[in-house]
């Protein structure tokens, strides 16, 4: 007869058994123990807590939220949105409506500060952060470049074959909250055509300055070519971004250059948008200046932040990249 002492080490060891066929099947979650946990968040800047709260962050028991306050409401937004990302404490602090507020009347604020409080109720709920990242806007803190490159077949003497170059030229974009922006046409790099782009360039730099109006996501703008035969640049844009709120690529719709009268070339040059509102595509007001309509080198413009201009892709050399892909 089996003892009882026998039976119980048997379904001891069948229980073992069981366990450790269990450890290989079912996965170890330790964070699954901090279910029912309450875990008390970092309260946000301003917020009145019954209990005295002592942060265990050195930087933020030196540094006052008073501080704090002013720090992050001389930063961009996107110096803010990088920020968010540093602790609870900040992200909660960055959330104010007041950093996005005035972020969002600065950048739209050709259309006044009545008409967005009207477009902030009506699209937005109310909300300046979801205004910022949802409504399309042409960014002022850096430039648009779009890198084209053609074939072109050379000369060689005492060859059979011809030796072909691949030329490379950049167009640039810079625009200003005022409505204003300035055009390049260059062959340089973009870490040499920053240090050019603004309105104290010299005649020698070749940068030439026009106006623009954005509408939803479509971008109008215009420009006067001076000399002894003034010629209008229209330019014709749309507005997308690579992620929410990013507003980095412009797509070129049409490329325009049309002859101007000696009234119209004389005239303002602030108002030159208006000055060819409503003209048609061939539409030229100098018979000696056809209106030409670009086909070639309309690759999408690329926005490349000041912080980043040295070390952008787009400095390459042909050697190294020979056609870009904007995406």
């Amino acid at each position: 007869m089996t003892s009882d002492y026998t039976l119980k080490l048997a379904a001891e060891l069948e229980l073992a058994s069981r366990l450790r066929a269990a450890q290989f099947l079912v996965t170890q979650r330790p964070w699954l123990d901090l279910y029912g946990v309450n875990v008390r968040p970092v309260p946000p800047f301003g917020s009145v807590s019954r209990k005295p709260f002592v942060d265990p962050a050195l930087i933020h028991r030196t540094l006052p939220d008073e501080l704090l306050w002013e720090i992050f409401s001389r930063m961009n937004p996107y110096t803010l949105g990088r920020a968010a990302c540093v602790c609870r404490k900040w992200r909660y602090t960055i959330r104010n409506p007041v950093f996005w507020r005035n972020a969002c009347l600065k950048a739209w604020q050709l259309h006044g500060v009545a008409e967005n409080y009207k477009i902030l109720q009506s699209k937005y709920d109310g909300s300046w952060r979801k205004m910022w990242l949802l409504r399309p806007r042409l960014r002022t803190d850096g430039l648009y470049v779009s890198r084209n490159t053609y074939i072109r077949a050379g000369v060689a003497e005492w060859k059979i074959t011809n030796p072909v170059h691949i030329v490379c030229y950049y167009r640039y974009l810079r625009f200003y909250p005022s409505g204003r922006f300035l055009y390049k046409n260059s062959s340089q790099k973009v870490k040499d055509v920053v240090k050019c782009m603004h309105f104290r360039a010299s005649k020698a730099d070749c940068v030439f300055s026009g106006q623009c109006t954005l509408s939803e996501d479509k971008v109008e703008a215009a420009l006067l070519y001076p000399g002894s035969r003034p010629t209008v640049l229209r330019i014709r844009l749309r507005l997308r971004g690579t992620t929410v709120g990013a507003n980095n690529r412009l797509d070129l719709v049409s490329l325009v250059t049309s002859g101007v009268n000696d009234a119209e070339a004389n005239g303002p040059n602030d108002d030159i948008l208006g000055v060819v509102e409503g003209w048609e595509e061939d539409e030229t007001h100098n018979p000696d200046v056809p209106a030409t309509s670009h086909r070639r080198g309309l690759t999408p413009f690329v926005f490349i932040p000041f912080d980043e201009v040295e070390t952008s892709e787009l400095n390459l050399p042909v050697e190294k990249m020979d056609y870009f892909v904007p995406g």
